[in-house]
Parts: structure tokens; sequence; C-alpha cells
């Protein structure tokens, strides 16, 4: 199980992309093609052709940290596929990295959380 933390800041590549680059590849993709340097403390997932496959990219503080997950008999949700890159919640990172429907993860609104409801 992953958790991303509170707060992170999580991008999905939209585009599929050739699974057989490694994380310093991945990252140089991220950089140059999505604008977002995993260096700088941003997460990004990527996604394979046949959406059963999923590569995520991080900096730790101390390395560049790859981590690769294949569904078994199944395939993850993913956004239509176009140029450019959505940005999750820490919730709904976990939840599509889970192969759960992260669609229907939202964040909770304050005015409805039960110490404000009398």
């Amino acid at each position: 199980m992953i958790s991303f933390p509170a707060g992170a800041r999580i991008v999905v590549a939209a585009k599929p992309v050739d699974f057989r680059r490694g994380g310093e590849s991945l990252a140089a993709l991220a950089k140059e093609v999505l604008k977002e340097d995993p260096f700088a403390g941003v997460i990004v997932i990527f996604r394979s052709r046949r959406a059963d496959r999923v590569k995520i990219i991080a900096w730790d503080q101390t390395g560049l940290v790859m981590v690769w997950k294949s569904l078994a008999g199944a395939a993850f949700r993913w956004p239509p596929i176009v140029d450019g890159c959505m940005r999750l919640s820490a919730a709904q990172g976990a939840a599509l990295f889970e192969g759960l429907e992260w669609r229907r993860v939202y964040p909770q609104d304050p005015a409805m959380a039960p110490s404000a409801i009398r």
C-alpha cells in the first residue's frame, strides 16, 4: 500500500508513456513536457498504453523513487487521453493507485464536518 502525504502535489500525465523508460527518463519527460519538476516535491503518475500499469516517480530528499504497479485482471481508471496533465489530491492519488474510482473522492467541505453540524 502506497500512501501520499496530505497536501502533496500529485500530477497525472494524461498521455500514455513508453513503459521501458526508467526513473531518470520519466523525470526528464515530466520536466520537459509536463513542466513539472519531480525533484522539487511533485509526485508524477504515468500510465501505460493498456491502462493496466502505472509508474510513479517522486523525490524523497535522498534520491528518486519509482514505483511500478500492474493490476491483475483489471485496468486503472484514467482520465481521457489528451496532451498535458491533471492534478489530484492525495486521497484521489491513493484511490487511483488502488484501482478504485478516484473521481468519486472529493475534499471534505469544512462546513459539513461533524464538529460544524449542530
